[in-house]
């Protein structure tokens, strides 16, 4: 009973052997099972891990592009918002007249980098006033249907940034004018800025006056550009800003008719609110086109421009007189668009002329000639008193040359066994 128990275990162990191999005997393949189940395991969490990582990456790569497209559309909308504060086609026809205004008064030849600087120095100080203009005007621009969608009354940009960018801009053009070009200048700008934006624009809201101190603050940009160029204002410096000062009294007239409905909305005092008819409207445009007519005659009298552009001012003049009597026959928003848009092409027109005809400025010619005569001058006395300085500093050098005892000449020579002989001072 006992032998056949025993056989039986051997017999069961011997099996055991051979499907359990031995960790002892054979530790590789009695590792094997447990290898594969932690490689099993383990593969999992490693796929795990690598989409982790996938997944982070993707996240960062995301949030960099939202940012990336955050930064860009802050810089579009804030750049729109400037360009739209700035008023910038108004701002170009105000630097364009104070470029015309810089090349009328140059010499014979047009300094291109004070030219850039003027144009820009005007640009900054005339989007400074416009900034500042639309931000004491929020309430009436709410009010009517033209402005309504500026920045300020739609709530895209807040007063305070409106008005720390008008502050920003107007003084570094300033600062740029009075660097670049001369102080008349930078002063000529800051006086305007101030004249814009805190006397006309409130006085809008007060008196129909309003208009013609808007027509001073247009004619003073070609008096800038002048003053920088030749550093000072004479008598010809008057002609592009007295034709700026009359052009616009009727291309005004002709916006508050056909928009003064809209202008009264707004809370605005125009001419045009107490002229139901339009005659006494279309009489003020009439009579400031007549002004007109001898601005080219004087032009060639002062020595401005030739012969040629007295004729052509004329006829331009002529033309826009024209449209200023037809709406004075018939006072309509027909005629009075009419002469609004014949205003539009007289500006451009008549500062072409100008600058096609114009004669250099004999005061900044005759300045320059003298002051390269005086420098010359200068120059020569200079030169003569450096080389008297020259020639008494030589003069009164002591002699180097030192005599010295014949005997030494003839003693160095014949006899070189002699020892050298020793000089006396």
């Amino acid at each position: 009973m006992w032998r056949g128990g025993a056989t039986a275990a051997a017999a069961a162990r011997a099996l055991r052997s051979r499907l359990i191999p031995d960790p002892i005997h054979h530790p590789a393949t009695s590792l094997a099972p447990i290898a594969s189940a932690r490689a099993s395991s383990s593969a999992p969490s490693a796929a795990a891990a690598a989409n982790n990582v996938v997944e982070e990456a993707a996240a960062a790569a995301v949030s960099v592009s939202h940012q990336a497209g955050s930064f860009s559309n802050a810089l579009y909308h804030y750049g729109r918002c400037y360009w739209e504060l700035s008023k910038a086609r108004l701002s170009a026809l105000v630097v364009a007249t104070s470029g015309a205004g810089y090349v009328l008064g140059s010499g014979n030849v047009v300094d291109v980098a004070g030219l850039c600087c003027t144009c820009a120095g005007t640009m900054m100080v005339a989007a400074s006033a416009n900034t500042l203009n639309q931000v004491f005007e929020i309430k009436n621009d709410t009010k009517m249907k033209r402005t309504m969608r500026r920045p300020l009354p739609s709530g895209r940009i807040s007063p305070a940034h409106a008005a720390m960018w008008a502050t920003s801009v107007g003084a570094a053009g300033t600062a740029l004018l009075a660097w670049k070009a001369n102080g008349l200048a930078a002063g000529l700008a800051a006086s305007n800025l101030v004249l814009y934006a805190f006397v006309y624009t409130p006085l809008k809201q007060i008196h129909p006056v309003n208009t013609w101190v808007g027509a001073v603050v247009g004619a003073i940009p070609p008096l800038l550009g002048w003053a920088a160029a030749s550093t000072e204002l004479s008598l010809n410096a008057m002609i592009l800003p007295a034709a700026l000062y009359y052009w616009q009294i009727p291309h005004f007239m002709a916006l508050a008719y056909l928009c003064r409905d809209d202008y009264l909305a707004g809370g605005y005092r125009m001419f045009s609110f107490a002229d139901p008819t339009g005659k006494k409207t279309a009489w003020v445009s009439l009579r400031n086109c007549l002004y007109m007519l001898p601005l080219g005659f004087f032009a060639y009298n002062w020595g401005l421009s030739s012969e040629w552009f007295g004729l052509e001012a004329s006829l331009l003049t002529m033309g826009l007189t024209i449209g200023a009597l037809s709406f004075v026959l018939e006072p309509s928003p027909k005629t009075a668009r009419r002469m609004f848009y014949g205003s539009l092409l007289y500006l451009p027109a008549f500062m072409a002329g100008l600058l096609l005809h114009r004669l250099p400025n004999e005061h900044k010619v005759h300045n320059l000639t003298e002051k390269s005569e005086l420098d010359g001058v200068l120059y020569g006395a200079d030169l003569q008193d450096d080389q008297r300085a020259r020639q008494k500093h030589e003069d009164r050098k002591p002699s180097r040359v030192q005599s010295r005892p014949p005997v030494a000449y003839a003693s160095v020579a014949p006899f070189p066994f002699l020892p050298v002989p020793i000089y006396e001072s």
